[in-house]
């Protein structure tokens, strides 16, 4: 891996974490660059600014079960990062568990974003169950993925007040920011070969 490594990205709806990662690897500094978009579903708003920038992008059919992958797209997703010469993949709203052949071949380079203080509130519907349950801080998490759910080494954390008259969706908003920041951040560190695994804490290097 050389030091400008390449990304794709997986997302299955607006994107919004897709263009923050697209944007900010499109700086001549930044030591990786964003290459591939890979969306299981043809809807979804992020293949508007793949086409936008010049990112390729493909929609994969990843069955109709939903939060599951089909053994098939797996391949077919590793295939297509195969070609692409991927070094990294960034989960950014990937409404589907990875598992198989994409996750098995990039262990430890697969990457996700989950807008709760994991392991707090995992799954779906995180910044509800956060208001619902009544906390003061809730926040983003970069983790890596690995074949349970939300279950990864956590790279960076980033945490978001919750106020009184906070619903769901402020504080979707809210953390929605923080993870447009934080994303980026765990690439650049990634990328700079600063990030090191021990059992299942992931220590930075600060040289």
């Amino acid at each position: 891996m050389g030091t400008d490594i390449k990304i794709a990205v997986l997302a299955s709806g607006r994107g919004s974490n897709f263009k923050a990662l697209a944007e900010a690897t499109s700086d001549e500094s930044f030591p990786a660059k964003t290459v591939l978009l890979m969306v299981d579903n043809p809807d979804a708003g992020a293949l508007a600014y793949a086409s936008k920038s010049g990112i390729a992008a493909e929609v994969v059919d990843c069955g109709s079960r939903r939060g599951s992958m089909t053994p098939e797209s797996s391949e077919s997703m590793a295939e297509l990062c195969a070609r692409h010469e991927i070094d990294l993949i960034c989960l950014a709203g990937f409404m589907r568990i990875v598992k198989g052949k994409l996750l098995d071949r990039y262990a430890g380079r697969m990457m996700n974003i989950h807008p709760a203080l994991l392991p707090s509130f995992k799954g779906l519907d995180a910044q509800e169950q956060a208001v619902d349950y009544g906390v003061k801080l809730s926040g983003c998490t970069v983790h890596f993925v690995d074949k349970g759910i939300d279950t990864g080494a956590i790279i960076i954390q980033k945490v978001v007040p919750i106020e009184n008259d906070d619903t769901a969706e402020s504080l979707s908003i809210k953390i929605l920011r923080e993870e447009h920041r934080a994303y980026p951040e765990a690439v650049r560190l990634f990328a700079e070969k600063r990030l090191k695994i021990r059992e299942r804490r992931v220590f930075i290097d600060d040289e």
